[in-house]
């Protein structure tokens, strides 16, 4: 397993510390992984026996037909004061699991971890059980600079980063689709099979939806239209197009529930004027660019959206709140928010050396009077000087760059 230094460090500083941690992201992303990993480096200081891991993804497997008998079989294995790492992958499949993860925080010596697929996994009992002694660790698919170290591992990909982001940008950062090298026929059947169990397991199954035909389409409109602004009532115009009936609060709880199973993030809309949000339109991006791939096709019409989509997943993987920014009747593709740092991103697939494609980019900018960094990030081989304190980066460099 290669070692994903940016989640193992979160981690490493939180040994020991008194919080929960808890793993989220999509399936498939890699947090068992990671999870094996710490497991692994904790092993080597830790003491036989006090090690406690359950994997969760298949109940029976392990024999937990209540969270009774999990607490039980946890219990079992305690037998002095010493510190007990508890490892607890796929928590969310286990009803009750909140109770016992708060029980044994409250009473017993240990330093628990858990995974999950499912972001209302916080909204659950957990946050009022245990509201401030938890600490959530995101896991993302594979960033670029990961997806390079994989490569140099498992394959003889393309070494050059302004010609590698092109693979990424092909495949997408599913570490499944990393570890050997396979044809496209066989890219296309993990893609999809991924897609496929996300979509059943963390959205059908969970939220317990009957009308799977309305779940796919509206899913498919959030792709097809990804790095587009819309509304829920625009939604509900498509489909009474397509003859398909469909209310505002039915596509509301059919996006929660696939933002909930981290296959579509939001961004909202912030007014850079009157510094607040707008909440009548947002931007909806992929978990994983692949996700687009599985649910339509490989268009290359799309590929404004795709590049948005890799930059904000980007930024908050480097943690920042992004938001999509409107400055009178001018749109900035990003704002990125972290603590009292703040980015501006514009995302354009050729600059070139259109004149109006470059004013229009750059001038997206004016009127912006803060002296935070302001990138045009392109996918152009070449590239003029930077205008007016604005810098224009190619993506590879730009998902290269520091954090």
């Amino acid at each position: 397993m290669i070692r994903r230094e940016l989640y193992l460090e979160q981690l490493q500083g939180l040994i020991g510390k008194p919080f929960i941690k808890v793993l989220t992201g999509i399936r498939r992303s890699g947090k068992s992984s990671i999870l094996a990993l710490l497991k692994e480096e904790l092993s080597i200081s830790v003491g036989p026996g006090h090690i406690i891991y359950f994997n969760l993804e298949v109940i029976e497997g392990d024999g937990f037909p209540n969270a009774e008998a999990l607490h039980t079989a946890i219990i079992d294995r305690i037998k002095d004061d010493k510190t007990y790492y508890i490892f607890l992958d796929e928590i969310q499949n286990l009803s009750g699991w909140e109770r016992v993860v708060n029980s044994l925080f409250a009473s017993k010596p240990v330093d628990i971890y858990i995974t999950g697929s499912n972001s209302r996994l916080l909204s659950s009992e957990l946050a009022t059980l245990l509201a401030g002694r938890y600490v959530e660790i995101p896991i993302r698919t594979l960033s670029f600079r990961e997806y390079l170290q994989f490569k140099a591992q498992f394959g003889d990909g393309e070494k050059d980063p302004p010609k590698a982001v092109w693979d990424y940008i092909k495949l997408g950062g599913f570490p499944a689709l990393h570890i050997a090298e396979y044809d496209d026929a066989s890219v296309e059947s993990i893609i999809k099979d991924i897609y496929a169990s996300v979509l059943l397991r963390d959205t059908i199954q969970r939220h317990h939806i009957r009308n799977i035909d309305l779940l796919e389409r509206i899913i498919r409109f959030l792709l097809d239209n990804t790095g587009n602004l819309f509304s829920a009532r625009t939604i509900t115009a498509y489909m009474k197009h397509e003859n398909r009936k469909a209310d505002v609060e039915t596509v509301y709880n059919y996006i929660h529930a696939l933002e909930s199973a981290f296959i579509i993030k939001k961004a909202p809309v912030y007014d850079i004027r009157g510094r607040g949000h707008l909440a009548f339109r947002e931007k909806y991006y992929p978990g994983d660019i692949s996700l687009i791939y599985a649910a339509l096709d490989h268009n290359f019409n799309r590929i404004s959206g795709i590049l948005e989509s890799i930059i904000f997943t980007e930024l908050e993987r480097r943690g920042y709140d992004v938001y999509v920014g409107k400055l009178d009747n001018r749109e900035i593709d990003f704002i990125g928010i972290r603590g009292a740092e703040k980015i501006y991103v514009q995302a354009v697939y050729l600059l070139g050396d259109n004149k109006e494609t470059i004013d229009r980019e750059f001038g997206a900018f004016k009127g912006i009077q803060d002296n935070y960094p302001k990138y045009v990030v392109s996918l152009d081989e070449r590239w003029s000087d930077n205008i007016a304190g604005i810098r224009r980066l190619h993506l590879a460099d730009f998902l290269l760059g520091p954090y």
